[in-house]
């Protein structure tokens, strides 16, 4: 029996369509660190996680029963991807199911801080009736800033113009404008410009430390910044001595270098107890649709590779997309992409007077991922071959 091990509290959902295909599940309200998760992932072969549970080489090395890695959320920077591929384990993500609310949140955060409606609710909590327009503006018209044009970055783009604002990106890839959104040459460009910025870039390591004291200095007189990204792009040290200054006007922050494991925990930040700040605790796709979305697109991947081979949208593997078998038997092989593999594989089947009812083939940089249905029963002889074939990464064998 397939056994799965799920983290950090995910939708029901996901438990309920793994048992319905046979799948032992076991669920956890929080994070596990390193030494816990070799020590729970002893004879498990599929785990499920957000952004807080690291899968890291030592990980993966001491889980050889691991089959596939689901991370219930976009970022996938918390998995060794490439540590996992070499040992044959499929990762899968949810890239678009929480798109509308991590949209939906950052729409909220820009109009509330652009009110200043922080320090109003703070002063009636307190007593204090401050009925002032003094600081509080529109959205429309002013001119949003968004770094990363991905996903969230386009939906929000659109959503923004209808609110009436100009809207320019900076990306560093070649992205197609949507509406009225202009492109920048560069962050600095956009900075110069933005009323508002907002940062949706994703856990690339390259992206540790993009915002900094210079970007913050960079930025206009009163501007506010958000970000709903990762915690480790942005010097929160250098934002709070911008805020104090009163160069920025305010920020939204829901995402930060170090985060507690469990609900509960203490929490600790620079930016704690500033004006016209907003502190969020890492909730931008935490919405109960997005999270149920999430758990039935993730878990579904991880039963389709298990039952089919399918690695469709995986993030490490080659893409295949595959229904059920036609044959007796499926066999799975994942290698090294070098030639002659396909030959070999087909040239062993033949020698053992295995017939090839169907064969899909898929390439990914240095991994090879071949799929064969066969129409006669498997001696061991067969599999033990693949296995040794040099090239061999790992061979599942599918009924």
């Amino acid at each position: 029996m397939l056994r799965a091990l799920l983290l950090e509290s995910l939708h029901p959902l996901a438990t309920t369509i793994l048992q319905g295909d046979g799948v032992e599940v076991t669920s956890r309200t929080g994070a596990l660190d390193e030494d816990e998760l070799i020590e729970a992932l002893q004879g498990v072969h599929l785990l499920g996680i957000r952004s807080k549970t690291q899968v890291t080489p030592r990980v993966l090395e001491s889980a050889p029963d691991l089959l596939a890695v689901g991370a219930f959320c976009i970022g996938t920077n918390q998995i060794a991807l490439r540590a996992a591929a070499e040992r044959g384990v499929a990762a899968f993500n949810a890239p678009f199911s929480n798109t509308r609310s991590v949209v939906e949140i950052t729409l909220a955060e820009i109009i509330a801080l652009t009110r200043r409606l922080t320090e109003r609710d703070r002063a009636l909590h307190a007593g204090v009736w401050d009925k002032s327009a003094e600081g509080a503006h529109e959205v429309r018209g002013r001119t949003l800033g968004i770094v990363g044009y991905g996903n969230i970055g386009t939906q929000l783009s659109v959503l923004a113009e209808a609110l009436g604002m100009s809207v320019v990106f900076y990306d560093s890839a070649e992205k197609l404008s949507l509406g009225n959104a202009r492109r920048m040459s560069s962050l600095d460009d956009l900075l110069d410009v933005a009323d508002v910025v907002t940062l949706h870039v994703d856990g690339r390591e390259g992206n540790a430390g993009l915002f900094g004291a210079a970007q913050f200095a960079r930025m206009k007189p009163g501007a506010i910044f958000l970000n709903l990204s990762r915690g480790f792009v942005v010097d929160y040290g250098a934002l709070r001595e911008q805020v104090l200054a009163g160069h920025i006007g305010g920020a939204a922050i829901d995402v930060f270098p170090e985060e507690p494991k469990r609900r509960g925990d203490p929490f600790e930040s620079d930016l704690r107890g500033l004006p016209n700040v907003i502190l969020t605790p890492h909730i931008g796709g935490s919405t109960e649709e997005a999270q149920e979305a999430i758990g039935q697109f993730v878990a579904n991947k991880l039963r389709d590779y298990v039952a089919t081979g399918s690695t469709t949208l995986s993030v490490n593997l080659p893409n295949l997309a595959l229904a059920a078998g036609t044959g007796s038997h499926r066999l799975a092989h994942l290698h090294h992409n070098t030639p002659g593999v396909l030959a070999g594989i087909n040239q062993t089947l033949a020698e053992h007077g295995v017939n090839i009812e169907g064969q899909l083939l898929a390439t990914r940089g240095e991994l090879g991922y071949v799929v064969t249905d066969v129409a006669a029963d498997l001696g061991p002889d067969v599999c033990d071959v693949l296995r040794t074939m040099p090239q061999t990464i790992r061979l599942r064998v599918l009924s």
